[in-house]
């Protein structure tokens, strides 16, 4: 039986230095925050959409809601390796991002198919409709990064993620492939995420403002599409002020 997974959270990103995300983890380790072991720290991302990129054309307007469809794994996959099909939506500021696990090789067939194994129960019939809605649905652009992942002992809920080494390709489009890509982001640069079920606490909020991070609008997807598919080329890694929109 494939697992399933269901997330409602609100997530905020943060630009900061590899120094602020040091002292962000030192004072996380003295809130009773642990780091999750993974075992390689890469994680990999193919979004589809279809072939005039509707979904990440919509979602860079920063519409109330919007919607995503990515094959995600972690580490470097084999065909028979676990894998991830997320169907990720925000609707006023709120992510849902609901999964479901599989084979790497049996998320590939169905999404393909458009016909999830039966197995993946009610989310798997949501992407199939997805995938239906969607004519022409197919992988256009792969992601990749290494994360660090942090989680509170006292509060589960809580959990901050930090991405280094942020890439991007649009060709060899396959999650067992080697893992290059395009940096999306200057050298030195992370995003750190903050994923919370609402109300962040002050403890929080003050440990944010005292190492001077700054919120920044970031999709690792919608940067790639605006640089190197609606530019129509190539181009160099941007500065910190071009890179973000800072909130």
């Amino acid at each position: 039986m494939a697992d399933q997974a269901v997330f409602a959270r609100v997530e905020k990103k943060f630009l900061i230095s590899e120094q602020q995300a040091r002292a962000m983890a030192d004072a996380l380790r003295l809130r009773f925050f642990f780091m999750l072991d993974f075992g390689d720290p890469a994680v990999q991302s193919l979004y589809y959409d279809t072939p005039d990129f509707i979904l990440i054309r919509r979602s860079i307007e920063r519409p109330n809601y919007k919607e995503k469809l990515r094959l995600r794994a972690y580490g470097q996959p084999t065909i028979d390796g676990k894998s991830f099909v997320e169907l990720k939506k925000k609707y006023q500021g709120v992510v849902y991002k609901r999964r479901v696990e599989l084979p790497l090789k049996d998320s590939v067939q169905g999404l393909k198919q458009g016909r999830m194994p039966s197995a993946c129960g009610q989310i798997g019939r949501e992407i199939d409709r997805f995938v239906s809605f969607y004519e022409g649905l197919e992988p256009k652009c792969m992601i990749l990064y290494d994360r660090d992942a942090w989680i509170s002992e006292k509060d589960p809920d809580i959990r901050i993620t930090f991405d280094r080494r942020i890439r991007c390709r649009f060709d060899d489009l396959a999650l067992t492939a080697p893992q290059t890509g395009e940096l999306l982001l200057p050298e030195g640069q992370v995003i750190m995420e903050v994923k919370i079920p609402g109300v962040y606490p002050l403890w929080l909020t003050r440990l944010l403002e005292s190492i001077g991070a700054r919120r920044v609008h970031f999709s690792k997807y919608g940067t790639a599409y605006t640089r190197y598919i609606f530019q129509g080329a190539a181009q160099p890694a941007p500065t910190q002020k071009e890179a973000y929109s800072i909130a």
